[in-house]
């Protein structure tokens, strides 16, 4: 997979420069049935910035990127898009500005990669507007930013997991929205697969300014990549900020349960959280 977005192509492949949308929550209310997942949560994104959300199983990682594109409706609270609410807009404006790679996405049976990756293309449609020139370059610009063009005949239930995982990413690569959210969009993917889609999604947001916004499990991945992290704990957030001001020993301890220790990280100069479980005796 090739990490780095060819942005210097001709203007008709190109992408723009994304624009400087602010999405924040207030007070959010969000729950299934009578149990709250969420409570009276308040965040603020920073146009521009990587983001990496981060928390125990059931901490309300994922409730909360599905309220913030809509998906969800609060029992309480809003979220805000450049001021207004994302309830009130409609799906295709939304969708034109704020793109959303789910945990779990269920592709239709038998359709192929080209055709899914196509379907990102969907809020840019109007009525009476064929398909151009412009959609082809954004679907032929996604697949090869995710290295999956020679894939692009294949039906998509014949992929493997890790295959299937950078189709998706593909699909919302097409899309060209100034915001993306994603749910742990390094699920299936081995360890360089891995660092390779989030080198993708940095340079995506550093030649083009979109704002992503994450989930990620492995904490020391998302200090690596993220502007910052925020800390969910009880359907709250716990801490918010730069990796260095939120990755302390009393975070990981509170929100995950998990004594460890906090060293400098060799490559990046953030901090590395080395766990310590129960067999580890811990130095100093």
């Amino acid at each position: 997979m090739t990490s780095q977005l060819n942005l210097t192509a001709t203007p008709a492949t190109a992408p723009t420069q994304a624009g400087r949308h602010e999405l924040r929550a207030e007070g959010l209310v969000v729950g299934y049935g009578e149990r709250h997942v969420l409570s009276g949560l308040d965040l603020e994104i920073e146009p521009g910035t990587v983001t990496s959300i981060v928390g125990a199983n059931a901490s309300g990682k994922s409730t909360l990127l599905r309220t913030l594109s809509r998906l969800l409706s609060p029992a309480g609270g809003q979220v805000l898009l450049d001021g207004r609410s994302v309830h009130s807009m409609p799906s295709k404006e939304l969708a034109r500005v704020l793109g959303l790679l789910p945990q779990s996405p269920v592709s239709p049976d038998g359709i192929t990669v080209a055709d899914l990756v196509g379907r990102g293309r969907h809020p840019h449609q109007r009525m009476f507007r064929a398909w151009s020139a412009a959609d082809d370059a954004a679907v032929a610009h996604a697949l090869d930013a995710t290295a999956t063009a020679d894939l692009a005949d294949r039906p998509v239930d014949e992929l493997s997991g890790g295959q299937r995982q950078r189709v998706w990413i593909a699909m919302v690569l097409a899309q060209q929205t100034d915001l993306l959210l994603l749910d742990e969009p390094t699920t299936f993917l081995d360890v360089s697969h891995q660092i390779e889609v989030l080198d993708l999604l940095a340079d995506l947001n550093r030649d083009r300014g979109t704002t992503i916004v994450m989930v990620l499990h492995d904490l020391n991945l998302a200090a690596r990549y993220s502007d910052r992290l925020v800390a969910l704990e009880g359907g709250r957030v716990y801490a918010a900020g730069p990796a260095s001001e939120v990755l302390t020993e009393q975070c990981v301890q509170d929100v995950f349960g998990l004594r460890s220790r906090i060293i400098d990280d060799p490559v990046s100069g953030g901090p590395l959280v080395v766990p310590v479980g129960r067999h580890h005796v811990a130095a100093g």
